[in-house]
């Protein structure tokens, strides 16, 4: 009685069920709405952002600088001091900085090398490295290293979302497969379900033994038993999927109850596209983590050239014209015989903390090409693969989508002998789980042949750029 109750209770549900407008979600919808809205897409965009930045930081130390430095003293009543130098640094992208200002130095006590005149000092000059800091300094190299960053960002942006879309479109068909070997299972009950009903009827009739009713109750258990095995699978891979829906990267949402996946039966495999095959000997140099290695190569360059450039001497050259301004007026009390200028040198005698950073900093060059060349290899040996998954899955999709029509005819076959007494109901289980088993393989075959798909996207780097 239970299970004839349950029996009822199933019959009804899945005819109230099928009379429900259900909603498929496509892949392309799914992935276009991860890549707007997921947290980690919304990050990724933040790469360029930060490129930007970082420049214009750089960018920073090459802006003009006003200071102004006052000293005084005052001890016993008496003014011993005040000096004040102000003026402006204007650096450039060539080594020189620029430099003008204003001195006026007082007191009673005032060091004679500092006295000015009554109305101060006005002087404008320039600063040049003639050793370490002539081609590249440490602002030129920082700022460098920042415009090559700034770059890299696109193929940091890339490698992000090609990762995310991967995860997201495996979890995707793998609720695709769950969703339609539910369905599988759903057709196995209910097939079961009705020749138990009509085994029990034909029993009650005298027409099968009893023992036959049984057995085909045994069958319905089985097939429940499996059944909910799918369902859990399916609210699994349900959950799973959910954790790739958000809105605007902070509300996360929730896959509606009558929102399902597309059915396997009208879904297509996918033939190998031959550009792919293509495009493997452009591989390494299109993939973006590879090219997130050579973008850290050639910063680690140009730091290579600061480094080398620390091993020339420090000397610099300072000059700068005077002037007394009478007046207000600069020029007119000027001299080219009013200056002073200045020499700096400099330089370790053995240079092996210099030596040192450029051994260093050429095995951290040499390590980053060793990670290429492995990288690289990775990479193609996963974009072959997925090549030949790729077309070997197409090819089993479309043979066993007749292995099922044939299944399906020996079911119907197996049937018309058991109604007509010619066979057994062992003989008509043992047809239909068979039935049952090759369109569970065929909606596992779809989905490798999808993934397959997203697996070569994948390893080709290009995956939410097309």
């Amino acid at each position: 009685m239970r299970l004839a109750a349950f029996l009822l209770v199933f019959i009804w549900t899945t005819s109230f069920s099928q009379s429900v407008e259900l909603k498929t979600l496509t892949e392309t919808e799914y992935m276009e709405r991860v890549l707007m809205h997921h947290p980690l897409a919304k990050q990724a965009d933040l790469r360029i952002a930060q490129g930007n930045a970082y420049v214009m930081k750089a960018r920073g130390s090459f802006d003009p600088k006003l200071g102004a430095d006052l000293n005084q003293k005052y001890f016993d009543d008496k003014p011993y001091y005040s000096l004040l130098d102000a003026g402006l640094k204007v650096p450039t992208w060539f080594g020189l900085q620029f430099q003008g200002g204003y001195e006026s130095n007082r007191g009673q006590f005032l060091n004679p090398e500092n006295s000015d005149p009554t109305d101060g000092l006005v002087y404008a000059g320039v600063a040049l490295p003639l050793g370490q800091g002539l081609f590249i300094d440490e602002r030129r190299a920082m700022l460098r290293q920042a415009q090559v960053y700034q770059e890299s960002t696109e193929v940091q942006r890339q490698a992000m979302i090609n990762e995310l879309l991967y995860e997201a479109a495996s979890a995707y068909w793998n609720w695709f497969a769950s969703y339609n070997i539910m369905l599988v299972y759903e057709e196995g009950l209910e097939l079961a379900t009705t020749r138990f009903i009509a085994v029990k009827r034909s029993a009650v009739l005298g027409d099968v033994p009893t023992i036959d009713t049984l057995e085909s109750g045994i069958q319905v258990q089985n097939r429940q038993l499996m059944l909910q095995q799918s369902q859990l699978d399916f609210a699994n891979a349900t959950a799973l999927l959910e954790t790739y829906l958000w809105e605007d990267g902070t509300i996360p949402l929730e896959i509606d109850e009558n929102t399902v996946a597309p059915n396997f039966e009208e879904t297509e495999s996918l033939s190998l596209n031959p550009t792919y095959v293509n495009q493997l000997d452009s591989l390494s140099q299109t993939h973006p983590l590879l090219q997130q290695y050579r973008y850290k190569i050639e910063q680690l360059e140009i730091e290579q050239r600061w480094k080398r450039e620390q091993l020339k001497p420090t000397l610099n050259l300072k000059y700068n014209a005077l002037s007394e301004p009478v007046n207000g007026d600069v020029l007119s009390a000027y001299s080219p015989n009013n200056y002073n200028w200045g020499l700096e040198f400099g330089m370790p005698l053995f240079l092996r903390k210099e030596r040192g950073d450029m051994r260093l900093n050429a095995i951290k060059i040499q390590d980053a090409e060793f990670d290429i060349f492995d990288k690289e290899q990775a990479l193609l040996f996963k974009a072959q693969a997925s090549l030949n998954d790729w077309q070997t899955t197409d090819q089993q999709v479309n043979l066993y989508r007749r292995t099922v029509r044939d299944y399906a005819g020996l079911l119907a076959g197996e049937r018309t002998l058991f109604r007509n007494g010619e066979s057994s109901l062992f003989m008509v289980n043992s047809r239909e789980l068979g039935y049952l088993s090759t369109k569970v393989k065929l909606v596992e075959l779809i989905t490798k042949n999808r993934k397959a798909r997203i697996s070569a996207d994948y390893a080709f780097g290009i995956l939410g750029t097309n």
